[in-house]
C-alpha cells in the first residue's frame, strides 16, 4: 500500500503562489563571467595606484565557432573613458582573458569588460580557407568587402580616423575588383594595414558589457615605498654623568638623524608612539614587570596625566617640536608615519573620563591585555561594544589632530583586535576628506583576517615574509602576495621589527641581513627596516624572537660609525636607488618566479612592458639570491624569456645593478654567488 506524501509547503508569495526569486542579472549575448578583480560583487573595491598596470581578467566565450573579442575598459571618476585595452587569452582552452589597464589620477574609478562578436575575424578565418580552395570565391570576397565598408562607416564619431577609414575602403574596393586575381584581392583584405586599423578600433557586433565594478585609485606611495622605523627618544639620549640618570632624546634631536635616513633613499620615516607614557605597572628593561627608576616604559602604554593619544610625551618636546620634525623630514623628501596604537595605560584620561570604553571584570576592575600566559598589566584594551559611537568620534578626532600636524601615514598597531566595521568606517571617512592619507595594517594573524582588513580599506599590510626563509617558502609567498589577493592586500616586507628578530637573522650574521634586505626591497613594492638593521643587531633575548635590550623598554642610542664597515647601509642605499630607477620593481602583480637547480638559489623577475611604463621603455629586472649567508652557492637559472618580453633567439647582455658588471645571459645561465662578495645578482635587461 502506497503511503500518502505529506503536503508540499509553499514559500509565501500570495495564496497558492511561490515567493518571487530575485531576478538574476541577464548574461550578455557574448557571456562575460568571473571578472577580476572583484570581491563580493564589488562590495569591497579593488585597489590600485596611479601608474600601476592593473590586470583585469574575465572568462569570455560564445556558442559555435564565430570569432569574438573583449576589451577591458577603465572609467574615470567622472564617468568618462580613461583607458581601453584589448584582452588576450592567457589560459588557452579555458577562455580566460586578460588585459592591463593603467589609471593616471587618484579617485574612485570603475571598470568593466566588453565582449563582442568579431565579424572580420570570422570572415578572415573562413576566407583564408575557402578562397584558396575555390569555394564560393566571389561570395566570400563580397562578404569581406561589405564588412570592411561597414567598419569604415563606423569609425568613432568622437575620434574620427579618416586615414584608417581610407585604408578599409581601399581594401574593400580591391576585394570587389573582379578583374583582379582572387589571391591578390584576398591578400588586400587580410593585409597588415587592414589588421592594424581594426586592431586599434575593431568592428564590434553584439556588444555585451559586464557589470561595472569599483576601483579605488590611490597615490603611488600607497603601493611602493621604502620605510625606516625609529624610536625618537633614543636619538640623542645620553646618561648624565653627574646624576647617572638617562636623559631622553627629543623630537629635535631625532630630527638630526633624518639626513642620514634620507641619504639611504627612504621615502617614509615611521615613528613609534610619541604620546605620554603611563607609570602604573610600567614595564622595565627586557619587559620585566617592575621598572627601575629612570626606565622610560613602553611607548605603547599610552596615557598619563600629561594627556593621551592627542598629546606628546613631555620628555620628547611639544607640538612645535613635532611640527619642526615634520618640516625637516619634508625638506628631505621624507613623509612622516605615526604609530596609531588604540590602547591605553591605566593612567590614560579615557580611563576616568570614559570608563565604559573598557571591559570590567567581575570584581569591578578593568581588564588588562592578555595573551595567556602573557599578561600586559600596563595596557588596557578598548571595548568597542560599549559606546561605539563615542569611541569612534574620539578616535576620528585624534587621527585628525595628527593629520593637521603633517602626518600623512598611520601604521596601525594590531588592527585585527578591533572590529572590522570600525576600520571600514574610519578609513572611508578619512579618505573622503584626506585621500592622501595612507594606513598600514600591522596584523600578524590569520590570513583571512589580514585579507579582510585589506578589503576594509587598509592600503598596505605587514606580511609573513619575516618568517619565509627557505626556497619553497619564498617562491610560494612571492607568487601569493603578487597573485589574486594583491588588489586588496598590498604587502609590506619587513625583515625585522622592534618586536621581531627571526631565527634566520639571529644565526646568519651580516650575510643574512644582506640576503633579507635584497629579498625585501625587490620582492615587494613596499619594504621597511627597523633602526639598527645597518648595525646587524641580531642578539636575541633568550627564548624569544626579540632583540635583547629591546628598545621598547629602554633608551638605545646608536653609534652609526660602526655601520660603514658592515656595508649594510650601503647595500640599502643601492637597493633604494634600484627601486627608484626601475618602474617594474614598483609594481606588485608582475612578479614571476623562475626555476633554479639549487635549493639555495631563488630567482624572480619583474617585467613592465613599454606601453605601460612611465619611461616609455620596457623594464625587466631579474633577481637571483643566494639564501645561504655563509657559503658560496652555484647553479643554473632558467628564465622564461618570452614571458619577459625578451628575444629568445638572440644573445642578451645583463647589467648587474649591484656590482656594475655586465654579463652575457640567456634562457639557461650558470651563476655563482659568494656571500662575502655579494649575495645576489640584480640584473636589468632590455625587452619589448
Amino acid at each position: 500500500m502506497r503511503s500518502t506524501p505529506p503536503p508540499r509547503t509553499r514559500p509565501t508569495g500570495g495564496p497558492g503562489r511561490p515567493a518571487p526569486r530575485p531576478a538574476a542579472e541577464p548574461v550578455g549575448r557574448i557571456p562575460v563571467l568571473d571578472v577580476f578583480p572583484v570581491a563580493e560583487a564589488g562590495r569591497f573595491p579593488a585597489k590600485a595606484v596611479v601608474g600601476e598596470a592593473v590586470p583585469v581578467r574575465a572568462t569570455v566565450f560564445r556558442e559555435g565557432h564565430d570569432a569574438y573579442g573583449a576589451h577591458a575598459v577603465l572609467l574615470r571618476p567622472d564617468g568618462s573613458q580613461g583607458y581601453r585595452a584589448a584582452m588576450r587569452e592567457v589560459q588557452p582552452g579555458l577562455d580566460r582573458y586578460e588585459a592591463l589597464v593603467v589609471p593616471d589620477e587618484p579617485g574612485d574609478w570603475t571598470f568593466l569588460v566588453e565582449a563582442w562578436s568579431d565579424p572580420y575575424g570570422t570572415w578572415a578565418h573562413d576566407a583564408a580557407i575557402k578562397v584558396p580552395a575555390g569555394i564560393d570565391v566571389e561570395l566570400v570576397l563580397e562578404q569581406g568587402a561589405q564588412i570592411l565598408s561597414r567598419a569604415a562607416d563606423r569609425r568613432r564619431a568622437d575620434a574620427p580616423d579618416t586615414a584608417g577609414a581610407a585604408v578599409l575602403r581601399a581594401a574593400a574596393q580591391l576585394l570587389r575588383d573582379t578583374a583582379g586575381d582572387p589571391a591578390d584581392r584576398l591578400a588586400a583584405g587580410l593585409g597588415e594595414p587592414v589588421r592594424d586599423v581594426l586592431a586599434r578600433s575593431p568592428l564590434r557586433d553584439l556588444l555585451s558589457p559586464s557589470p561595472t565594478y569599483p576601483l579605488q585609485v590611490h597615490r603611488p606611495l600607497a603601493l611602493a615605498g621604502a620605510w625606516y622605523e625609529m624610536f625618537p627618544r633614543s636619538v640623542g639620549a645620553y646618561v648624565d654623568h653627574e646624576t647617572g640618570a638617562w636623559v631622553s632624546g627629543t623630537l629635535r634631536t631625532a630630527a638630526t638623524d633624518l639626513p642620514r635616513i634620507a641619504s639611504m633613499g627612504f621615502d617614509v620615516v615611521y615613528l613609534t608612539p610619541v604620546h605620554p607614557i603611563g607609570s602604573t605597572f610600567r614595564k622595565g628593561r627586557n619587559n620585566t614587570l617592575e621598572a627601575a627608576p629612570g626606565d622610560p616604559g613602553s611607548p605603547y602604554a599610552i596615557g598619563s596625566p600629561a594627556g593621551g593619544h592627542d598629546a606628546i610625551e613631555p620628555s620628547l618636546g611639544t607640538f612645535d617640536d613635532f611640527d619642526a620634525f615634520v618640516a625637516t623630514a619634508r625638506g628631505l623628501d621624507l613623509e612622516v608615519a605615526l604609530d596609531l596604537a588604540l590602547q591605553c595605560s591605566p593612567d590614560h584620561p579615557w580611563v576616568t573620563e570614559h570608563p565604559q570604553w573598557f571591559t570590567h571584570r567581575p570584581d569591578g576592575t578593568i581588564a588588562y591585555a592578555e595573551n595567556p600566559p602573557k599578561k600586559y598589566q600596563d595596557i588596557y584594551p578598548l571595548n568597542f561594544d560599549e559606546d561605539p559611537e563615542g569611541i569612534y568620534a574620539e578616535i576620528r578626532r585624534v587621527v585628525q589632530v595628527w593629520i593637521d600636524h603633517g602626518v600623512t601615514i598611520f601604521r596601525v598597531d594590531n588592527p585585527h583586535t578591533k572590529p572590522l566595521p570600525f576600520w571600514q568606517r574610519l578609513l572611508a571617512d578619512v579618505r573622503e576628506s584626506h585621500p592622501e592619507v595612507i594606513f598600514l595594517s600591522e596584523a600578524f594573524t590569520r590570513p583571512a583576517i589580514m585579507l579582510g582588513l585589506g578589503k576594509a580599506g587598509f592600503h598596505q599590510s605587514y606580511t609573513y615574509f619575516t618568517w619565509r626563509t627557505t626556497k619553497p617558502e619564498l617562491e610560494e609567498y612571492l607568487a601569493r602576495v603578487g597573485g589574486d589577493e594583491a588588489p586588496w592586500m598590498r604587502p609590506a616586507f619587513w625583515p625585522t621589527t622592534h618586536d621581531i628578530l627571526p631565527p634566520y637573522l639571529q644565526a646568519g650574521g651580516r650575510g643574512a641581513f644582506a640576503v633579507r634586505a635584497v629579498l625585501a626591497a625587490l620582492g615587494a613594492p613596499t619594504w621597511g627596516v627597523y633602526s639598527g638593521y645597518e648595525l646587524v643587531e641580531n642578539v636575541p633575548r633568550p627564548g624569544v624572537e626579540e632583540q635583547i635590550d629591546n628598545e621598547k623598554y629602554e633608551f638605545r642610542p646608536r653609534d652609526w660609525s660602526g655601520a660603514a664597515p658592515l656595508g649594510i647601509a650601503t647595500l640599502i642605499g643601492r637597493l633604494n636607488e634600484i627601486r627608484r630607477a626601475h618602474p617594474a620593481v614598483r609594481q606588485l602583480q608582475n612578479v614571476r618566479v623562475h626555476p633554479t637547480d639549487n635549493d639555495a638559489l631563488v630567482c624572480f623577475s619583474r617585467h613592465l612592458a613599454a606601453e605601460h611604463s612611465p619611461t616609455g621603455a620596457a623594464d625587466v629586472v631579474v633577481t637571483i639570491v643566494n639564501l645561504d649567508p655563509w657559503n658560496t652557492q652555484e647553479g643554473w637559472v632558467h628564465l622564461d624569456l618570452a614571458a619577459l618580453g625578451l628575444p629568445v633567439d638572440a644573445p642578451l647582455q645583463a647589467h648587474d645593478e649591484l656590482s656594475g658588471q655586465v654579463h652575457p645571459w640567456g634562457a639557461d645561465t650558470f651563476v655563482r654567488l659568494v656571500p662575502q662578495v655579494s649575495c645576489a645578482h640584480v640584473m636589468s635587461m632590455g625587452g619589448a
